[in-house]
């Protein structure tokens, strides 16, 4: 196993290397359920590493490279439970991609999913506020102005998903829950096609990462996005994996709901913060047991 740097806390083991690498050191069936953002192809540069697929100088090389780690994923999964990934439909640009309009990334992530083995399980869609989109992109389809000079350019927001993917199988290990632990109020809720109540802003700060050669990135995985699918799809105690750790999002909150978590992050100050949150949940929990 190739690895820059590890930590290992009483719920979790996180490591600083290539996932391409590191994911094969994961035992067969062993993984209860993963959860991730995977590298959005090259429409955001995380590391100026050779080995970030952020980097690959095209979509057909970004995937590529990136089913060698979907296959693995595949391997270390428990028969019957499932890998959930967070996305959205990226933009093309005149420049890049001679034309403007909007690139299938979240279907083409489904079918490589499919290739490996998985059945498509279910989506959600995330609501985001297209004025803010707007705001921070400069997109010509959300400018108000493109209406009076040609709306067949005008289009709406791009949304994110959270897609879920199951792997065939008995599940050995049921996650069930109450009429109290889950009531039909919150199912309703949870179970809408459409999440239009993610607060945006509840992520990790990610601004302590960040390092002076980052070009882009986008933030992390809103934390109450993260919440609902180990509601849904985990046990207390189950291991949660995810490929791109970044700053530790999902590792976080797995632990901090009682879960176990397992993270690999190729960029190493990005780790160290993933490292740090981590650190602080478990002083905190620490601080608990002993009051």
């Amino acid at each position: 196993m190739n690895v820059l740097n590890q930590y290992h806390g009483k719920k979790f083991s996180l490591y600083n290397g290539d996932t391409a690498e590191v994911i094969k050191s994961i035992p067969d069936n062993s993984v209860h359920y993963q959860i991730f953002s995977p590298p959005f192809a090259s429409l955001y540069t995380y590391s100026n590493s050779n080995r970030d697929l952020g980097n690959c100088k095209t979509k057909a090389e970004f995937f590529e490279h990136f089913k060698f780690i979907v296959g693995e994923q595949f391997r270390i999964q428990m028969p019957g439970r499932n890998l959930s990934f967070h996305c959205m439909n990226l933009p093309t640009s005149k420049e890049r991609d001679g034309f403007i309009g909007i690139d299938d990334f979240r279907g083409d992530l489904i079918r490589i999913y499919q290739d490996a083995g998985f059945i498509y399980h279910s989506e959600v869609t995330i609501w985001k506020d297209p004025v803010t989109a707007m705001q921070r992109t400069k997109a010509l389809g959300l400018l108000h102005k493109q209406l009076k000079k040609d709306s067949c350019m005008s289009r709406q927001g791009i949304p994110d998903y959270l897609v879920t993917m199951r792997k065939p199988g008995e599940n050995p290990e049921r996650v069930t829950h109450t009429n109290e632990s889950f009531p039909v109020s919150q199912w309703q809720e949870y179970a809408s096609p459409v999440w239009m109540d993610i607060n945006q802003s509840n992520t990790l700060n990610r601004v302590e990462a960040r390092e002076e050669e980052d070009e882009r990135h986008i933030c992390p995985l809103q934390l109450d996005v993260i919440e609902r699918a180990l509601t849904l799809w985990t046990n207390p105690g189950d291991i949660v994996f995810t490929p791109f750790l970044g700053i530790g999002s999902e590792v976080y909150q797995a632990v901090k709901m009682g879960r176990r978590g397992i993270g690999i992050e190729l960029k190493p100050s990005y780790f160290e913060q993933a490292v740090k949150y981590c650190k602080e949940l478990e002083f905190e929990d620490m601080q608990i047991s002993l009051l």
